[in-house]
Protein backbone atom coordinates (compact mmCIF):
# COMPACT_ATOMS: atom_id res chain seq x y z
CA UNK A 1 0.00 0.00 0.00
CA UNK A 2 2.82 2.41 0.90
CA UNK A 3 4.50 1.85 -2.48
CA UNK A 4 1.26 2.54 -4.36
CA UNK A 5 0.71 5.82 -2.53
CA UNK A 6 4.28 6.92 -3.14
CA UNK A 7 3.97 6.04 -6.83
CA UNK A 8 0.74 8.02 -7.13
CA UNK A 9 2.35 10.96 -5.32
CA UNK A 10 5.36 10.84 -7.67
CA UNK A 11 3.08 10.80 -10.72
CA UNK A 12 1.12 13.74 -9.30
CA UNK A 13 4.32 15.70 -8.72
CA UNK A 14 5.41 14.95 -12.29
CA UNK A 15 2.12 16.20 -13.69
CA UNK A 16 2.29 19.36 -11.56
CA UNK A 17 5.85 20.05 -12.68
CA UNK A 18 4.90 19.53 -16.31
CA UNK A 19 1.91 21.84 -15.90
CA UNK A 20 4.10 24.48 -14.30
CA UNK A 21 6.59 24.18 -17.15
CA UNK A 22 3.80 24.64 -19.67
CA UNK A 23 2.32 27.70 -17.98
CA UNK A 24 4.13 29.96 -20.42
CA UNK A 25 3.91 27.66 -23.42
CA UNK A 26 1.43 27.79 -26.21
CA UNK A 27 -0.89 25.06 -27.51
CA UNK A 28 0.81 21.71 -27.88
CA UNK A 29 3.71 22.86 -25.70
CA UNK A 30 5.10 25.27 -28.34
CA UNK A 31 7.77 27.77 -27.34
CA UNK A 32 6.23 31.00 -25.96
CA UNK A 33 8.69 33.04 -28.03
CA UNK A 34 7.54 31.29 -31.22
CA UNK A 35 3.89 31.89 -30.41
CA UNK A 36 4.40 35.51 -29.40
CA UNK A 37 6.61 36.05 -32.46
CA UNK A 38 3.71 34.91 -34.62
CA UNK A 39 1.39 37.28 -32.76
CA UNK A 40 3.86 40.13 -33.28
CA UNK A 41 3.94 39.40 -37.02
CA UNK A 42 0.12 39.36 -37.11
CA UNK A 43 -0.09 42.66 -35.19
CA UNK A 44 2.50 44.26 -37.47
CA UNK A 45 0.67 43.04 -40.56
CA UNK A 46 -2.61 44.54 -39.34
CA UNK A 47 -0.91 47.85 -38.53
CA UNK A 48 0.88 48.03 -41.90
CA UNK A 49 -2.34 47.17 -43.74
CA UNK A 50 -4.12 49.98 -41.85
CA UNK A 51 -1.45 52.49 -42.95
CA UNK A 52 -1.58 51.32 -46.56
CA UNK A 53 -5.40 51.28 -46.60
CA UNK A 54 -5.53 54.91 -45.44
CA UNK A 55 -4.56 56.05 -48.98
CA UNK A 56 -2.81 59.20 -47.77
CA UNK A 57 0.63 58.31 -48.97
CA UNK A 58 2.24 58.14 -45.55
CA UNK A 59 6.05 58.27 -45.49
CA UNK A 60 8.20 55.26 -44.62
CA UNK A 61 8.82 56.39 -41.04
CA UNK A 62 5.09 55.86 -40.27
CA UNK A 63 5.41 52.26 -41.41
CA UNK A 64 8.48 51.87 -39.19
CA UNK A 65 6.59 53.41 -36.29
CA UNK A 66 3.70 50.94 -36.47
CA UNK A 67 6.17 48.07 -36.92
CA UNK A 68 8.13 49.21 -33.86
CA UNK A 69 4.93 49.25 -31.78
CA UNK A 70 4.38 45.53 -32.49
CA UNK A 71 8.03 44.47 -32.24
CA UNK A 72 8.25 44.05 -28.39
CA UNK A 73 5.47 41.42 -28.25
CA UNK A 74 7.82 38.36 -28.22
CA UNK A 75 9.06 39.51 -24.78
CA UNK A 76 5.65 40.25 -23.28
CA UNK A 77 5.72 37.27 -20.87
CA UNK A 78 9.21 37.98 -19.54
CA UNK A 79 8.78 41.74 -19.04
CA UNK A 80 5.05 42.49 -19.32
CA UNK A 81 5.10 45.99 -17.85
CA UNK A 82 8.11 47.14 -19.89
CA UNK A 83 6.55 45.82 -23.08
CA UNK A 84 3.31 47.60 -22.23
CA UNK A 85 5.17 50.89 -21.68
CA UNK A 86 7.03 50.64 -25.01
CA UNK A 87 3.90 49.64 -26.94
CA UNK A 88 1.87 52.35 -25.23
CA UNK A 89 4.38 55.15 -25.88
CA UNK A 90 4.77 54.22 -29.56
CA UNK A 91 1.00 53.90 -29.96
CA UNK A 92 0.59 57.35 -28.36
CA UNK A 93 3.06 58.87 -30.82
CA UNK A 94 1.23 57.16 -33.69
CA UNK A 95 -2.13 58.48 -32.41
CA UNK A 96 -0.76 62.03 -32.31
CA UNK A 97 1.02 62.20 -35.67
CA UNK A 98 -1.11 59.75 -37.67
CA UNK A 99 -4.37 59.16 -35.86
CA UNK A 100 -6.24 57.97 -38.94
CA UNK A 101 -3.96 54.93 -39.47
CA UNK A 102 -4.74 53.37 -36.08
CA UNK A 103 -6.55 50.01 -36.62
CA UNK A 104 -9.94 49.49 -35.05
CA UNK A 105 -8.51 46.72 -32.83
CA UNK A 106 -4.82 47.34 -32.05
CA UNK A 107 -3.69 43.77 -31.45
CA UNK A 108 -0.34 44.79 -29.89
CA UNK A 109 -2.11 47.05 -27.36
CA UNK A 110 -4.69 44.40 -26.48
CA UNK A 111 -2.04 41.73 -25.95
CA UNK A 112 0.27 43.91 -23.85
CA UNK A 113 -2.60 45.03 -21.60
CA UNK A 114 -3.85 41.45 -21.22
CA UNK A 115 -0.35 40.24 -20.28
CA UNK A 116 0.15 42.85 -17.55
CA UNK A 117 -3.27 42.06 -16.10
CA UNK A 118 -2.38 38.35 -16.11
CA UNK A 119 1.28 38.32 -15.10
CA UNK A 120 2.17 41.76 -13.79
CA UNK A 121 2.53 42.84 -10.18
CA UNK A 122 -0.48 44.28 -8.41
CA UNK A 123 0.76 47.87 -8.52
CA UNK A 124 1.49 47.54 -12.23
CA UNK A 125 -1.97 46.20 -12.96
CA UNK A 126 -3.78 48.99 -11.15
CA UNK A 127 -1.45 51.62 -12.60
CA UNK A 128 -2.17 50.69 -16.22
CA UNK A 129 -5.90 50.60 -15.46
CA UNK A 130 -5.65 54.10 -13.98
CA UNK A 131 -3.88 55.23 -17.15
CA UNK A 132 -6.04 53.43 -19.70
CA UNK A 133 -9.45 54.67 -18.57
CA UNK A 134 -8.76 58.45 -18.73
CA UNK A 135 -6.55 57.99 -21.81
CA UNK A 136 -9.37 56.33 -23.74
CA UNK A 137 -11.89 58.88 -22.57
CA UNK A 138 -9.77 61.91 -23.42
CA UNK A 139 -7.95 60.54 -26.44
CA UNK A 140 -10.96 59.76 -28.64
CA UNK A 141 -12.94 62.18 -30.82
CA UNK A 142 -16.44 60.66 -30.54
CA UNK A 143 -18.59 58.94 -27.91
CA UNK A 144 -18.76 55.79 -30.03
CA UNK A 145 -14.99 55.73 -30.42
CA UNK A 146 -14.55 56.28 -26.67
CA UNK A 147 -16.90 53.42 -25.85
CA UNK A 148 -15.19 51.09 -28.32
CA UNK A 149 -11.74 51.98 -27.00
CA UNK A 150 -12.84 51.38 -23.42
CA UNK A 151 -14.33 48.02 -24.33
CA UNK A 152 -11.13 47.01 -26.10
CA UNK A 153 -8.62 48.10 -23.46
CA UNK A 154 -10.59 47.52 -20.26
CA UNK A 155 -12.02 44.30 -21.70
CA UNK A 156 -8.53 42.91 -22.31
CA UNK A 157 -7.61 43.92 -18.75
CA UNK A 158 -10.64 42.05 -17.38
CA UNK A 159 -9.87 38.93 -19.41
CA UNK A 160 -6.27 38.98 -18.19
CA UNK A 161 -7.44 39.35 -14.58
CA UNK A 162 -9.79 36.37 -14.97
CA UNK A 163 -6.96 34.23 -16.35
CA UNK A 164 -4.77 35.37 -13.44
CA UNK A 165 -7.41 34.24 -10.97
CA UNK A 166 -7.76 30.89 -12.72
CA UNK A 167 -3.99 30.40 -12.49
CA UNK A 168 -4.05 31.20 -8.78
CA UNK A 169 -6.83 28.71 -8.12
CA UNK A 170 -5.01 26.07 -10.17
CA UNK A 171 -1.88 26.59 -8.05
CA UNK A 172 -3.88 26.31 -4.85
CA UNK A 173 -5.52 23.12 -6.09
CA UNK A 174 -2.11 21.73 -7.02
CA UNK A 175 -0.75 22.62 -3.57
CA UNK A 176 -3.72 20.95 -1.89
CA UNK A 177 -3.24 17.85 -4.03
CA UNK A 178 0.45 17.79 -3.15
CA UNK A 179 -0.29 18.12 0.57
CA UNK A 180 -2.94 15.42 0.33
CA UNK A 181 -0.45 13.11 -1.36
CA UNK A 182 2.16 13.81 1.30
CA UNK A 183 -0.35 13.14 4.10
CA UNK A 184 -1.47 9.93 2.39
CA UNK A 185 2.15 8.79 2.08
CA UNK A 186 2.80 9.63 5.75
CA UNK A 187 -0.35 7.79 6.85
CA UNK A 188 0.63 4.78 4.76
CA UNK A 189 4.14 4.78 6.22
CA UNK A 190 2.73 5.01 9.74
CA UNK A 191 0.31 2.16 9.04
CA UNK A 192 3.17 0.02 7.71
CA UNK A 193 5.26 0.77 10.81
CA UNK A 194 2.37 -0.14 13.10
CA UNK A 195 1.74 -3.35 11.19
CA UNK A 196 5.41 -4.28 11.37
CA UNK A 197 5.41 -3.65 15.11
CA UNK A 198 2.30 -5.83 15.50
CA UNK A 199 3.86 -8.64 13.47
CA UNK A 200 7.09 -8.34 15.49
CA UNK A 201 5.14 -8.69 18.74
CA UNK A 202 3.20 -11.68 17.42
CA UNK A 203 6.33 -13.45 16.20
CA UNK A 204 8.17 -12.73 19.43
CA UNK A 205 5.34 -14.20 21.50
CA UNK A 206 4.97 -17.25 19.28
CA UNK A 207 8.64 -18.07 18.87
CA UNK A 208 9.74 -17.22 22.40
CA UNK A 209 7.02 -19.40 23.90
CA UNK A 210 7.41 -22.34 21.54
CA UNK A 211 11.21 -22.37 21.44
CA UNK A 212 11.53 -22.03 25.22
CA UNK A 213 9.27 -25.03 25.82
CA UNK A 214 11.00 -27.06 23.12
CA UNK A 215 14.49 -26.32 24.50
CA UNK A 216 13.49 -27.24 28.04
CA UNK A 217 11.80 -30.46 26.90
CA UNK A 218 14.72 -31.35 24.62
CA UNK A 219 17.14 -30.93 27.53
CA UNK A 220 14.99 -33.05 29.81
CA UNK A 221 14.30 -35.83 27.28
CA UNK A 222 17.74 -37.51 27.26
CA UNK A 223 17.79 -37.59 31.07
CA UNK A 224 14.72 -39.80 31.31
CA UNK A 225 14.86 -41.71 28.03
CA UNK A 226 16.26 -44.81 29.80
CA UNK A 227 14.92 -44.45 33.31
CA UNK A 228 11.37 -43.46 32.31
CA UNK A 229 10.69 -44.18 28.61
CA UNK A 230 7.01 -43.24 28.86
CA UNK A 231 7.89 -39.79 30.20
CA UNK A 232 10.48 -39.40 27.47
CA UNK A 233 7.84 -40.21 24.86
CA UNK A 234 5.50 -37.62 26.38
CA UNK A 235 8.35 -35.11 26.38
CA UNK A 236 9.07 -35.58 22.71
CA UNK A 237 5.35 -35.47 21.92
CA UNK A 238 5.20 -32.12 23.71
CA UNK A 239 8.09 -30.85 21.60
CA UNK A 240 6.29 -31.89 18.43
CA UNK A 241 3.00 -30.34 19.60
CA UNK A 242 4.75 -27.07 20.46
CA UNK A 243 6.41 -26.99 17.05
CA UNK A 244 3.19 -27.69 15.19
CA UNK A 245 1.31 -25.05 17.19
CA UNK A 246 4.05 -22.51 16.46
CA UNK A 247 3.88 -23.32 12.75
CA UNK A 248 0.11 -22.83 12.67
CA UNK A 249 0.38 -19.47 14.42
CA UNK A 250 3.28 -18.33 12.24
CA UNK A 251 1.30 -19.15 9.09
CA UNK A 252 -1.52 -17.01 10.44
CA UNK A 253 0.76 -14.05 11.22
CA UNK A 254 2.81 -14.24 8.02
CA UNK A 255 -0.28 -14.67 5.87
CA UNK A 256 -0.71 -10.90 5.82
CA UNK A 257 2.70 -10.57 4.12
CA UNK A 258 1.77 -12.69 1.12
CA UNK A 259 1.33 -11.13 -2.28
CA UNK A 260 -2.02 -9.65 -3.06
CA UNK A 261 -4.38 -12.24 -4.47
CA UNK A 262 -2.54 -15.20 -2.95
CA UNK A 263 -4.56 -17.52 -0.76
CA UNK A 264 -4.04 -16.95 2.93
CA UNK A 265 -3.90 -19.73 5.46
CA UNK A 266 -5.38 -17.75 8.31
CA UNK A 267 -6.61 -19.10 11.61
CA UNK A 268 -8.80 -17.19 14.05
CA UNK A 269 -7.11 -15.05 16.67
CA UNK A 270 -6.51 -16.90 19.94
CA UNK A 271 -9.28 -16.61 22.54
CA UNK A 272 -9.60 -17.06 26.28
CA UNK A 273 -11.07 -20.52 25.67
CA UNK A 274 -7.62 -21.65 24.48
CA UNK A 275 -5.89 -20.75 27.75
CA UNK A 276 -6.42 -24.29 29.09
CA UNK A 277 -4.50 -25.79 26.14
CA UNK A 278 -1.75 -23.21 26.62
CA UNK A 279 -1.44 -24.09 30.30
CA UNK A 280 -1.24 -27.80 29.47
CA UNK A 281 1.67 -27.22 27.10
CA UNK A 282 3.51 -25.21 29.74
CA UNK A 283 2.87 -27.90 32.36
CA UNK A 284 4.60 -30.39 30.09
CA UNK A 285 7.81 -28.42 30.62
CA UNK A 286 7.71 -29.28 34.31
CA UNK A 287 6.30 -26.01 35.63
CA UNK A 288 3.27 -26.40 37.88
CA UNK A 289 0.69 -24.01 36.49
CA UNK A 290 -2.67 -23.38 38.12
CA UNK A 291 -5.44 -21.85 36.05
CA UNK A 292 -7.56 -20.18 38.71
CA UNK A 293 -11.29 -20.33 38.06
CA UNK A 294 -12.70 -17.07 36.82
CA UNK A 295 -15.62 -15.94 34.75
CA UNK A 296 -14.68 -13.30 32.19
CA UNK A 297 -18.33 -12.79 31.41
CA UNK A 298 -20.02 -12.37 28.04
CA UNK A 299 -19.23 -9.93 25.24
CA UNK A 300 -15.46 -9.80 25.59
CA UNK A 301 -14.21 -8.27 22.34
CA UNK A 302 -12.04 -10.54 20.13
CA UNK A 303 -9.10 -8.12 20.26
CA UNK A 304 -9.21 -8.10 24.06
CA UNK A 305 -9.32 -11.91 24.17
CA UNK A 306 -6.34 -12.16 21.78
CA UNK A 307 -4.36 -9.61 23.81
CA UNK A 308 -5.14 -11.39 27.11
CA UNK A 309 -4.08 -14.73 25.62
CA UNK A 310 -0.78 -13.30 24.37
CA UNK A 311 -0.05 -11.61 27.70
CA UNK A 312 -0.56 -14.89 29.55
CA UNK A 313 1.60 -16.68 26.98
CA UNK A 314 4.42 -14.15 27.32
CA UNK A 315 4.23 -14.09 31.11
CA UNK A 316 4.41 -17.91 31.35
CA UNK A 317 7.30 -17.94 28.86
CA UNK A 318 9.18 -15.50 31.09
CA UNK A 319 8.48 -17.71 34.11
CA UNK A 320 9.91 -20.74 32.32
CA UNK A 321 12.97 -18.88 31.05
CA UNK A 322 13.89 -16.52 33.87
CA UNK A 323 12.15 -17.10 37.18
CA UNK A 324 13.72 -20.41 38.30
CA UNK A 325 10.40 -21.00 40.02
CA UNK A 326 8.42 -24.18 40.26
CA UNK A 327 4.84 -22.91 40.13
CA UNK A 328 2.74 -20.20 38.56
CA UNK A 329 -0.87 -19.07 38.90
CA UNK A 330 -2.96 -17.66 36.05
CA UNK A 331 -6.13 -15.80 36.86
CA UNK A 332 -8.40 -14.25 34.23
CA UNK A 333 -11.73 -12.80 35.28
CA UNK A 334 -14.01 -9.82 35.36
CA UNK A 335 -13.29 -7.21 38.00
CA UNK A 336 -15.93 -4.50 38.01
CA UNK A 337 -16.20 -3.19 34.47
CA UNK A 338 -12.84 -4.57 33.39
CA UNK A 339 -11.20 -7.86 32.47
CA UNK A 340 -8.22 -8.52 34.72
CA UNK A 341 -5.36 -10.84 33.80
CA UNK A 342 -2.87 -11.82 36.52
CA UNK A 343 0.09 -14.17 36.17
CA UNK A 344 2.24 -14.72 39.26
CA UNK A 345 5.06 -17.13 40.09
CA UNK A 346 7.13 -18.22 43.08
CA UNK A 347 10.53 -17.65 41.45
CA UNK A 348 13.41 -15.55 42.60
CA UNK A 349 11.75 -12.30 41.54
CA UNK A 350 13.72 -9.07 41.18
CA UNK A 351 15.04 -6.57 43.68
CA UNK A 352 12.42 -4.04 44.71
CA UNK A 353 14.58 -1.15 43.51
CA UNK A 354 14.75 -2.71 40.05
CA UNK A 355 11.08 -3.61 39.93
CA UNK A 356 8.73 -1.89 37.57
CA UNK A 357 5.82 0.16 38.82
CA UNK A 358 2.54 0.77 37.03
CA UNK A 359 2.76 1.82 33.40
CA UNK A 360 6.21 3.29 33.76
CA UNK A 361 8.06 -0.02 34.00
CA UNK A 362 10.34 -1.13 31.24
CA UNK A 363 12.16 -4.30 30.40
CA UNK A 364 12.87 -6.70 27.58
CA UNK A 365 10.95 -7.01 24.37
CA UNK A 366 8.41 -9.30 26.01
CA UNK A 367 7.51 -6.88 28.79
CA UNK A 368 7.31 -4.00 26.34
CA UNK A 369 5.00 -6.11 24.16
CA UNK A 370 2.73 -6.78 27.15
CA UNK A 371 2.39 -3.08 27.82
CA UNK A 372 1.76 -2.28 24.15
CA UNK A 373 -0.88 -4.98 23.80
CA UNK A 374 -2.77 -3.68 26.81
CA UNK A 375 -2.54 -0.08 25.62
CA UNK A 376 -3.76 -1.04 22.14
CA UNK A 377 -7.02 -2.27 23.68
CA UNK A 378 -7.43 0.78 25.92
CA UNK A 379 -6.07 -0.96 29.00
CA UNK A 380 -2.89 -0.84 31.03
CA UNK A 381 -0.39 -3.35 32.35
CA UNK A 382 1.77 -3.55 35.46
CA UNK A 383 4.66 -5.84 36.27
CA UNK A 384 6.93 -6.15 39.23
CA UNK A 385 7.99 -8.21 42.24
CA UNK A 386 5.39 -10.13 44.19
CA UNK A 387 4.55 -9.66 47.89
CA UNK A 388 7.66 -9.15 50.02
CA UNK A 389 9.78 -9.28 46.88
CA UNK A 390 9.07 -12.98 46.25
CA UNK A 391 8.28 -14.07 42.72
CA UNK A 392 7.07 -11.82 39.91
CA UNK A 393 3.58 -10.61 39.02
CA UNK A 394 2.23 -9.45 35.68
CA UNK A 395 -1.17 -7.75 35.84
CA UNK A 396 -3.20 -6.28 32.97
CA UNK A 397 -6.65 -4.69 32.97
CA UNK A 398 -8.84 -4.18 29.93
CA UNK A 399 -12.00 -1.99 30.03
CA UNK A 400 -15.11 -3.74 28.82
CA UNK A 401 -18.37 -2.59 27.34
CA UNK A 402 -19.12 1.12 27.51
CA UNK A 403 -15.90 1.82 29.40
CA UNK A 404 -13.93 1.20 26.18
CA UNK A 405 -15.64 4.14 24.46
Amino acid sequence: MNGDVRARTARLRGRLAAAAARCGAGPGGASPYLLDGCLAVAAAAIAVWAVAYDNKGWPAWVYLLVLAAAAPLPWRRRAPFTVWLVVGLLSLVQSIVAHSVAPQIPLHGVLSTYTVADRGRDWQRWLILAILVPANILGTRSPNGMLFSLLTSVGSFIVGSLVRELRRRAREAADRAHQTGMRAAADAARAVAEERARIAREMHDILAHAVSLMVIQAEAGPLVVRSDPDRAIRTFDTIADSGRDAMVQLRRVLGVLKEEGAGRELAPQPTLAELAALVERVRASGLRVELAPGEPGPAVAPDVQAAAYRIVQEALTNVVKHSAGGAAVVRVGRLGGALEVVVSDDGRGVPVAAGAVASGWSGGRGLVGIRERAAACGGRAEAGPGPDGRGFVVRARFPLGAQRL
